[in-house]
């Protein structure tokens, strides 16, 4: 084996042959114009904020952080460590302008750079730096764009002027908590009235709860780090809402936040009124409420509720001009959507999001038969029939402003993106749409994985093998997992395929399955999983081996290796230690060993309280099963991860040295739970390494 590899070397180099492409769109409110962010070529990770003209197709760069930082690099290892923990913080792993903040009408945008912070024109392509009490983070402008509020040190200001708008209580204002950020899908902690007069603002108190801690070898002049950790079974952070004035005015919302503790989210509806998601601990039960920004009081405006959770359905719960409310309408075997209680006719789809509306109607990103592939739908709110806006197998994604849409497919063909002004796929003639440039490398190997549906269970899965196969040759498998809750593996993305082919041509057959737990083939499908994570991953995972090699005679089931990162790590950890009869080595990477001591949000939503649940989660805890372990086993994890903590592979790490069960551990210091793509380069063929060796 080299010490370098040119398709790792190619995908470090091209940031996983992302850079280049478009992408963190945001439509003008009247669809004329489109602000994206694109660095300049393949191999260049620097991103530049550009404007697109939707009528014309004239693109304009609008901010180039070469031209307000000269020499800055935007590689993380070069940053400033107060931006390096901004980043890390929000997962934020683009280099340059990694995000934007803009006026509806587009004609402001603004973004930090190092901290600091500017405000481009982008009717003249100029940026002005803003004066800050502080290293800046998250930027929102005004209606105008004359103001921006921003937090530093965990106090929201606004611009101009140095005093903070939060009170200096010991609070952190205008962010986002850990649960909301990790696990809630609420990444913001401050919101402009639209008027600009005044400001919703979080509120995080995390007195109560527990610190954690890291040093970082790789920034060894930089103090250790520690952070507010709500783990499960403990207390969350006490979060609450104000509006604060700029006259100085604080007005406290009030909802039952004992019963409520989570707030999912939080918008304007109009100068007068507030909407807030809130959820209770188990996450069972979803109010949407009206707020009266004046005074304070709250009302219940729908409830979701399920006996074993509310999984997320982005773009609900809301309320439609109309009035009418949006919610999602779950049955065992489909996702659904109702208005005012009552179901939309959606048969045959699986609704993953609402993205918005167009022509008065529902625009929707769906599953429709094999859940690897994602459609755009448009439902009728009034009933009619829904109308299909993509073709072909695929993933397919979709955005929406007055009349303008902009279609994201991405299939075994590449990725291809186009703006329609005024017209539906089905009314296109030729010329008729806007294809947004993309400078990103093309993607080497043309992957055809297998895909199939086994088992009583219809499991997802797919076999890639090498591209000098040979039937008749018997290959090792590779099980390439991650196995939970919240993502799919087995979907026709082209270029999540690119990694598993260059392992397949090393000389596996690798493996993915979707077990039972994960999203988008069915509400039962997902929650098999309740109150117990191992059991039902665990038989699906060898159920579909076992299955696929009726089909597949080249599957070596006496080697099979297993690898993953995160519960994919948790997995191939499992499997070792439980199944060895089946699993023959595993690389498992930034494993949560026990989940007892992982975070409330996400481990209460599935497991409940640990309290309420004992035999669940000692049965999902790998610590007891250390002594059993009699396969190789490499344990890997970043020891500036402040998601799955280092203290996870510690504890196993130390429950198996304890028993005299030999194992591998690889530290990765300066890394956090997202590994930067050089360090991908030479994680992948330390595990190949292992992998080899430990197969044979």
């Amino acid at each position: 084996m080299t010490i370098t590899d040119a398709f790792l070397a190619l995908s470090a180099r091209t940031g996983r042959f992302t850079h280049g492409a478009p992408r963190a769109y945001t439509l003008a409110e009247d669809g004329t114009r489109l602000l994206l962010l694109r660095s300049a070529g393949p191999e260049d990770p620097v991103e530049r904020l550009h404007l697109l003209d939707t009528a014309t197709g004239e693109e304009r760069t609008v901010a180039d952080p070469a031209a307000l930082l000269p020499g800055r690099t935007g590689r993380r290892d070069d940053l400033p460590a107060v931006e390096r923990r901004l980043r890390e913080r929000t997962r934020l792993v683009a280099a340059g302008i990694g995000g934007y903040a803009a006026t509806a009408d587009l004609a402001v945008a603004v973004f930090t750079l190092d901290g600091r912070l500017f405000r481009t024109d982008t009717a003249t392509g100029t940026s002005d730096e803003l004066p800050t009490a502080g290293p800046a983070f998250d930027p929102r402008p005004d209606a105008t764009g004359q103001r921006v509020a921003y937090v530093a040190d965990d106090t929201l200001y606004v611009t101009p002027g140095p005093d903070p708008l939060s009170p200096a209580d010991g609070a952190r204002w205008g962010v986002a908590e850990f649960a909301a950020a990790e696990e809630l899908g609420r990444a913001r902690g401050h919101w402009w009235r639209p008027d600009g007069g005044a400001l919703l603002a979080a509120r995080v108190d995390e007195s109560a709860l527990p610190r954690r801690y890291f040093a970082d070898p790789a920034h060894p002049a930089e103090a250790p780090e520690d952070f507010a950790y709500p783990q499960a079974g403990g207390p969350n952070a006490d979060v609450q809402l104000w509006v604060l004035g700029l006259d100085g005015g604080r007005v406290r919302l009030r909802w039952d936040a004992d019963a409520f503790p989570y707030l999912c989210a939080a918008s304007w509806a109009s100068d007068h009124e507030l909407l807030l998601t809130v959820a209770d601990r188990l996450q069972q039960n979803v109010l949407l409420l009206t707020a009266d920004p004046a005074t304070g009081r709250t009302r219940e405006l729908s409830r979701t509720t399920d006996e074993f959770w509310v999984d997320d359905l982005p773009g609900t719960p809301d309320r439609l001009p109309d009035g009418r409310l949006l919610t999602v309408h779950d049955t065992p075997h489909a996702r659904g959507l109702a208005l005012d209680g009552k179901p939309l006719d959606t048969t045959g789809l699986q609704i993953r999001r609402v993205v918005g509306r167009l022509r008065g109607r529902l625009l929707c990103e769906t599953g429709q038969g094999d859940p690897a592939d994602q459609y755009v739908h448009l439902i009728d709110p009034d009933g009619g029939a829904p109308e299909l806006l993509t073709t072909g197998p695929g993933v397919h994604s979709a955005l929406a402003a007055a009349d303008t849409l902009l279609l994201t497919s991405a299939s075994a063909d590449g990725i291809h993106r186009r703006v329609l002004r005024g017209v539906l796929p089905s009314d296109l003639e030729d010329g008729a749409e806007l294809p947004l440039t993309d400078l990103s490398a093309a993607l080497p190997y043309p992957v055809r994985p297998r895909l199939a549906r086994v088992t009583d269970r219809g499991l997802p899965t797919a076999v890639v093998y090498p591209r000098d196969h040979v039937p008749g040759r018997r290959l090792p498998v590779l099980l390439d997992v991650y196995g939970g809750p919240g993502y799919q593996a087995v979907a026709a993305e082209p270029r999540r395929w690119q990694l598993r082919q260059w392992w397949a041509d090393q000389g596996f057959a690798v493996v993915t399955t979707d077990n039972r737990g994960t999203p988008f083939v069915s509400p039962d499908f997902t929650r098999a999983i309740f109150r117990r994570f191992s059991e039902a991953a665990l038989d699906d995972q060898v159920d579909a081996l076992r299955a696929l090699a009726a089909h597949h005679p080249d599957l070596d089931l006496g080697r099979v290796g297993v690898r993953g990162w995160s519960y994919g790590g948790y997995f191939a950890a499992l499997a070792v230690l439980r199944r060895p009869d089946v699993f023959h080595a595993a690389c498992a990477g930034a494993p949560p060993t026990d989940f007892r001591q992982y975070d409330t949000a996400y481990t209460e939503r599935y497991l409940g309280l640990p309290q309420d649940n004992p035999e669940g989660y000692a049965a999902d805890c790998l610590l007891a099963d250390a002594p059993g372990l009699t396969r190789p086993l490499l344990l890997i994890h970043g020891l500036a991860d402040d998601n799955v903590h280092p203290s996870h592979t510690l504890l196993l790490s130390q429950a198996l040295t304890t028993a005299g069960r030999p194992h591998a551990v690889l530290p990765l210091p300066g890394v956090t739970h997202m590994t930067p793509d050089g360090m991908n380069e030479r994680l992948t063929l330390a595990e190949l390494s292992f992998l080899r060796a430990a197969l044979g």
